[in-house]
């Protein structure tokens, strides 16, 4: 039993300085990865947009990290992000553009990694919507890519797959490093934040 948790905390520690690391590097990379329609390249497409990947992992760091037990405490910001970004994406698939989408995505690296780092407890459905909210604007960015092309629906469900993926992946860390480990996720956060900061600084 000792060794299992030893190797799962093992992993968890690599993916999350693995994270840390992607705080680093530029913002998002929608101008310079370019969709090719497809599912495969959908499912991509969040894994290289680094604001993107660090977001959806922050949900899930800080949904394991504030939850009071393993069950639907876990689940209320990770689906409340992956639903709302459809939604977002569906607008800009429609050609609905939102005001300051660039601004709103940096914002929510800002916001969710100091969730990360405070550990802070909300109900289930402000947790939802509180993400949500920030959601839809990464859902437009990826919708307005998209809008016009004749495959938009499968390289939309390869994102939601990925964003899936990114969550949970987010979850099994924050899960395993929040009883003796939180720090390291708790840092992680920060790193997020930070990203997150520099990017509006840099707008402004």
């Amino acid at each position: 039993m000792r060794i299992a948790l030893s190797h799962r905390h093992t992993a968890a520690l690599l993916f999350i300085a693995a994270s840390a690391l992607s705080t680093s590097a530029s913002a998002h990379t929608g101008a310079e990865f370019h969709i090719h329609n497809s599912f495969l390249s959908g499912l991509a497409h969040p894994l290289l947009g680094l604001d993107h990947l660090a977001a959806m992992v922050a949900v899930g760091l800080w949904s394991a990290l504030a939850a009071r037990s393993a069950g639907r405490d876990l689940l209320w910001g990770p689906v409340g992000f992956a639903a709302m970004l459809l939604a977002g994406a569906v607008l800009g698939l429609q050609g609905m553009a939102l005001p300051a989408v660039e601004p709103m995505i940096a914002a929510s690296l800002l916001a969710t990694g100091l969730l990360v780092v405070s550990r802070l407890r909300v109900p289930g459905l402000v947790a939802a919507l509180g993400v949500g909210v920030f959601a839809v604007f990464h859902g437009v960015a990826h919708g307005v890519e998209l809008a016009g092309s004749d495959s938009a629906w499968q390289t939309l469900a390869g994102m939601l797959a990925a964003t899936v993926l990114l969550h949970g992946a987010g979850l099994a860390a924050g899960w395993a490093l929040r009883q003796r480990h939180a720090w390291l996720a708790r840092a992680t956060g920060a790193g997020v934040a930070a990203f997150g900061g520099a990017l509006l600084a840099h707008m402004a």
